[in-house]
């Protein structure tokens, strides 16, 4: 299908991504406010985003005993103090104000008999949460001047004068090139996925941590609208079980399965028991001949086994029937457990566009929330839900302050010529002849590099400053080749957009990491040329695309102070 019409749409919100955080900041300004609201989602809402499967727990909420200073000490303790306080602390006073208004549009809470919710640990919540994102989407389609564009993916900004305009993309259904202008612009894409090589080849290769649709497209369109992005060097590992990629928190926190290697030997407190430090030390047991490495869940009774088994059954099938499969239950043999390839997810670290406490970027008008923003670890789903309801307030306040104007003729002009640019490309990648390589083996390619010379798995997560030479090397020639491809019908021309949209982030993604001259996090950040924490580094290691080239900027570090962008 060949890009057969233009469509021009005005709104005042436009929302880019309709998973977590687009959902809810949607709600939230409708509630707030009669802006109107375009929301373009590139799957169908009602099951998109990291939610589109489920979750079996809101892993951030304060707890009866706790306080939201509680939560941000924690957060910044997890990434050794390089943290936004001012993001931790507004985004922790609105978790449980989220989390009751999920309940309210439907979602199960478990609760005890006193009515209260059932904790697991001191920050997390139990819950019947398979239709969790239909509840969202719902709820969404449900409000009144609200149009959602499913199948829709938004591929460029519309940028004058740092000023958001609005954004292109294509339909991947019906052919039509979407211009949509607006007074503001949420993106609420999402982290990236798909950037290194992962450990499951053959059948099981595409079986990975984080939704394979998060592609970064958010920090890609960001990067080139010169907008700055913050700690992309703090990269996410995740722990988890071996061959199946089930999360190992429900074994860890639910039954209180201690890490061991294959003597039988606790080692996690010998290592340290942060997010980076647990999968530092299983890499380093294994390098050591200590492996494999488990949780020990031998010795556990038959009612944790049912517990265990029924939780992974809602949440990762294939774990459940490996036991099932195996004859033997949880109790009967420990679980074997490794690391993933990294990822840049602002959720769990703090990589993302550096935003201002009202979650708006450097760009005048365009805001981030959920994964896509920095600043903020350990966010979850509750904490990209406050995200976005942070950014809507934001927004309904602008508005209100009636400071917005309306496009001047040099803006139009502008706007013009990038609109030519962007449908061009659309249309050179649809009228390409045949290229010399796939979009699937220039993104395996890209995978094997950021893999081998960029700190992936074959590395052990190390690298130094020549392998991140050849990386970039390597990764500008990928970007050239890929400039190439051809796309044979929309759903293609959506791919060569998702591998340009990889190899943008792993350019900044190697540019953090050669910057950041020290290791602060194990494995997340495992620098052989500087081993060792330099205070030096204790700041955020920012970078701003200008003329082609990335310009890496060194900021102190922000407290709980409300934060400004002045410069």
């Amino acid at each position: 299908m060949e890009i057969t019409k233009q469509q021009i749409i005005h709104t005042d919100v436009l929302i880019i991504g309709g998973g977590t955080a687009g959902c809810y900041a949607a709600l939230t300004i409708r509630e707030k406010s009669d802006a109107k609201i375009v929301i373009a989602e590139k799957a169908n809402i009602k099951r998109s985003g990291c939610l589109a499967a489920g979750v079996n727990a809101i892993n951030a909420y304060i707890v009866k005993g706790r306080k939201p200073q509680d939560y941000v000490d924690y957060a910044r303790k997890d990434a050794d103090e390089i943290v936004r306080g001012d993001l931790l602390l507004t985004m922790s006073e609105h978790l449980n104000e989220v989390t009751s208004k999920m309940e309210q549009l439907g979602l199960v809470i478990l609760k005890d008999e006193n009515g209260d919710y059932v904790a697991r640990g001191n920050r997390n919540i139990k819950i019947n949460g398979e239709n969790i994102k239909p509840i969202l989407a719902d709820a969404v389609n449900q409000l009144d001047n609200v149009e959602v564009i499913n199948h829709l993916n938004i591929t460029d900004y519309i940028v004058e004068d740092n000023t958001i305009k609005g954004a292109f993309g294509f339909h991947m259904e019906n052919g039509t090139a979407y211009e949509i202008r607006a007074k503001k612009v949420l993106c609420a894409t999402g982290g990236s996925a798909g950037l290194y090589k992962p450990n499951n080849p053959g059948f099981s290769r595409h079986k990975m941590w984080y939704p394979p649709f998060n592609t970064g497209a958010g920090y890609a369109m960001g990067i080139l609208a010169g907008a700055e992005m913050t700690s992309f060097e703090m990269r996410f590992i995740a722990l988890r079980c071996k061959d199946t990629i089930a999360p190992t928190g429900t074994i860890a926190q639910g039954v209180g399965a201690k890490q061991i290697n294959a003597a039988g030997e606790i080692y996690e407190t010998k290592y340290g028991l942060t997010t980076s430090e647990r999968v530092y030390g299983t890499v380093r047991e294994n390098q050591l001949g200590h492996g494999p490495c488990y949780l020990k869940t031998t010795g556990i009774t038959k009612e944790q086994d049912e517990d265990l088994l029924k939780a992974y059954l809602n949440m990762a099938p294939s774990q459940t029937l490996k036991w099932i499969e195996s004859g033997k239950s949880p109790s009967e043999q420990d679980v074997e457990i490794q690391g993933t390839e990294p990822y840049i997810v602002g959720g769990h670290t703090a990589s993302g566009y550096w935003v201002n406490t009202g979650r708006e970027t450097t760009v005048k008008g365009l805001y981030a929330a959920g994964d896509v923003a920095g600043g903020c670890p350990q966010k979850y789903v509750t904490g990209a839900l406050a995200e976005g309801k942070l950014a809507a307030l934001d927004m309904v306040k602008q508005f209100k302050a009636g400071t917005l104007k309306e496009a001047d003729i040099q803006t139009e002009t502008e706007i013009k010529v990038q609109e030519g640019e962007i449908l061009s490309q659309y249309e050179k990648f649809r009228n390409e002849d045949a290229p010399a390589f796939s979009v699937e083996e220039l993104e395996e390619a890209m995978q094997k590099v950021m893999d081998e010379y960029a700190g992936g798995i074959a590395s052990n997560y190390q690298f130094n400053e020549k392998q991140l030479a050849l990386a970039d090397e390597k990764i500008l020639q990928l970007q050239a080749l890929a400039e190439k491809t051809a796309a044979a019908d929309m759903h293609e021309l959506m791919f060569a957009y998702e591998l340009r949209e990889r190899l943008i982030v792993c350019r900044s993604l190697i540019a953090h990491l050669k910057n950041r001259k020290e290791t602060r996090w194990h494995s997340f950040n495992e620098n052989l040329d500087h081993p060792e924490t330099d205070e030096k580094f204790y700041k955020y290691v920012n970078s701003k695309l200008e003329n082609g080239e990335i310009r890496m900027i060194f900021r102190d570090i922000v407290k709980e102070d409300t934060y400004e962008h002045t410069n």
